[in-house]
């Protein structure tokens, strides 16, 4: 019943243990991942990563756009700042749209409209170009039909009024040595009091082309790299009519273009009427890049899942295991309370009938100073094994290795123990090689592991009472065996049978007063003496311990934490 009572205790503090465990951790840290996979399927669902990216991009063009006319208005306000003023001679408005067109090549025309007729003067570099030849007298003609309606005039006067920098600008489409390109003029009012004065200049379209748009976009893109790591982003500027067809040729691309669609367009407006601004990721799509980031995530949630379970059982693990080693350690208090409150018992109850004087014969006085010796010697073995697991665990253990006859200490030590082997009943078989060497041991603790190993062979057999100890030599180590036929060992406790406070399963062994240092004790004993111990065992059958000594010098102690020491 009480074992019983054990079990169910024990069980109870488990199932609170799990309890505890999923109500403080585990439940949290399921409605943390739940949380993330549910919205990890959001974002899959919404594609939130790639309408983020979108507008990332979207705002990056809008800026681009600022950027270009701020850059196309400084240069026209540069220009307008060298235009004459609306009175000077005929002559001096020749020569001074020469100047212009001279020192800012980025011009191919330059003209002025005072009311009479348009003074309009072309890059003389460009002269013997027969598409700029055209050009020039088509537009002249234009302006001049243009400028000369009063009606006309008046809206254009209303219109730059209106526009930044008082500037009006005009697209159109022209045509050089390389095919069809974008023409871009500026249109401007100069002051004058009794007329209206209108003057202008063309950029040349190979600049714009070539310069402009090119050394803007590259520059651009490179801060937005800068700025923000990652895939290299890639711009582009095309017509504006392309938009929604299949195709889109580049006017002006960065390097990293490559082919393919924009991600996302801006169609220009004001100062670009006509062109489109297009971005995208080098060598991917945000589609790819929203699919790569959702994947990687649940991976991720997936690993750290993985992660918080694996910490949660190994944590129950290890709580467990503390949880057992107490319970293994109170246990064990209970257990060493027994055994050293038995020999006191007897001891004091066989003393003080001794004292009363109630024994006459003499053959039962010895029989009773016998006993008090045999128990005397058993408490002085407990306190032994418990002061030395003491020392062990603080790591104060010494040993006192000398040259030993190993054969005389294992059959002394036996011979003290011959009686109580035969007062149980045990069948007792002894084989000792007399022709061993010495070997350097601590005679005390090698008689402290075989009587350990003889009790336990005595405590743990039922129904077949055999003892058998072997002393031999084979090859460099002198072998120990203590064999027995008792109830034997499980092969899954057999590696854990030398643990501190660690006893079997066995129903024997928990009806069995031990402290649970022996085998622990034994263990310690042999390494530090730099042998090592086996088991050889099977339930119902019996076990076999043998323990291997170097004929070498033996190695100085092991030192041992003393993290768990006993008090």
């Amino acid at each position: 019943m009480k074992l019983k009572k054990k079990n169910l205790v024990g069980g109870f503090n488990r199932y609170r243990l799990v309890i505890t465990l999923g109500l403080a951790v585990l439940l949290p840290a399921a409605a943390l991942i739940y949380v993330n996979f549910s919205q990890l399927r959001s974002f899959q669902r919404d594609k939130v990563l790639e309408a983020l990216i979108k507008r990332d991009f979207q705002e990056a063009l809008t800026l681009y756009e600022k950027k270009m006319n701020k850059a196309i208005y400084a240069k026209v306000d540069e220009a307008r700042d060298m235009f004459p003023s609306a009175d000077v001679e005929e002559g001096e408005k020749e020569r001074k749209l020469d100047e212009i067109l001279s020192r800012c090549s980025c011009f191919t025309h330059a003209f002025i409209f005072d009311g009479d007729d348009v003074a309009f003067h072309t890059q003389t570099a460009q002269h013997d170009d027969k598409d700029v030849r055209d050009e020039h007298a088509e537009m002249v003609d234009s302006y001049r039909t243009w400028f000369s309606s009063k009606q006309e005039l008046k809206s254009l006067v209303e219109i730059v009024s209106m526009k930044p920098h008082n500037i009006y600008f005009t697209q159109a489409q022209t045509k050089r040595a390389d095919g069809p390109t974008y023409l871009l003029t500026a249109i401007f009012l100069l002051p004058a009091e009794d007329r209206t004065v209108v003057a202008g200049v063309t950029f040349d379209p190979c600049y714009m082309k070539s310069d402009f748009f090119a050394n803007m976009l590259d520059d651009f893109v490179k801060e937005k790299n800068a700025e923000q790591s990652g895939n290299s982003r890639a711009m582009m500027i095309y017509r504006a009519d392309q938009m929604d067809g299949r195709e889109i040729k580049p006017m002006v691309a960065t390097v990293g273009w490559g082919e393919g669609k924009p991600e996302v367009s801006r169609k220009l407006d004001d100062v670009f009427r006509g062109l489109a601004l297009g971005i995208k990721f080098e060598g991917t799509s945000v589609e790819a890049m929203g699919h790569t980031w959702i994947r990687n995530s649940f991976i991720i949630l997936g690993f750290l899942s993985l992660m918080t379970i694996g910490g949660l059982v190994l944590t129950k693990h290890m709580v467990s295991k503390e949880m057992a080693v107490a319970k293994l350690k109170s246990d064990f208090v209970s257990n060493v309370s027994h055994e050293l409150r038995t020999p006191l018992a007897l001891i004091r109850l066989y003393a003080e009938t001794l004292e009363l004087g109630r024994i006459t014969t003499k053959e039962k006085k010895h029989q009773y100073y016998r006993i008090i010796r045999k128990e005397s010697e058993r408490l002085t073995a407990l306190i032994n094994n418990i002061l030395d697991f003491s020392r062990i665990e603080a790591g104060r253990k010494e040993y006192e290795f000398r040259e030993t006859d190993i054969a005389d200490l294992v059959r002394n030590t036996l011979d003290s123990y011959r009686y109580q082997i035969e007062q149980q009943g045990f069948a007792f078989e002894e084989s000792i090689d007399p022709d061993l060497p010495a070997v350097r041991v601590d005679r005390e603790a090698i008689a402290r592991a075989l009587v350990n190993l003889v009790n336990n062979a005595l405590k743990y057999s039922q129904d077949e009472k055999y003892l058998g100890v072997k002393l031999y030599r084979d090859n460099g180590s002198v072998k120990l065996e203590v064999a027995d036929h008792g109830i034997g060992i499980a092969r899954r406790d057999q590696a854990k049978i030398f643990e501190k406070f660690y006893r079997a399963g066995d129903p024997l062994v928990h009806n069995t007063k031990g402290s649970g240092l022996g085998l622990s004790l034994v263990r310690h004993i042999t390494e530090a003496h730099g042998g090592e111990i086996e088991v050889e065992s099977s339930p119902g059958t019996g076990s076999k311990f043998i323990v291997s000594l170097p004929l070498v010098a033996a190695p100085a102690p092991p030192q041992v934490s003393n993290s768990n020491t006993l008090h």
